[in-house]
């Protein structure tokens, strides 16, 4: 089932007002409780997280910023 550009737009604002904040707390959460590690690691912990959670949401947010074809002004 295929998303229309509407329910993308929708979808990639929830992600990012909501979905964004608790994975990085979450994130931040889980590499605290494992201990603090070096800061070169850490940074390379927190950039890999950074580029993996984009990654399952890709689709939604493919040409959520384009212009609608459909739309006439």
């Amino acid at each position: 089932m295929a998303l229309t550009r509407k329910q993308k737009k929708r979808w990639a604002l929830l992600i990012l007002l909501v979905g964004l904040p608790a994975y990085v707390v979450v994130a931040v959460t889980i590499l605290n409780a494992l201990g603090r590690p070096p800061l070169w690691v850490e940074f390379g912990v927190y950039l890999g997280l950074g580029v993996l959670w984009v990654l399952p949401f890709k689709a939604v947010f493919q040409g959520v910023g384009r212009e609608d074809p459909g739309d006439e002004e």
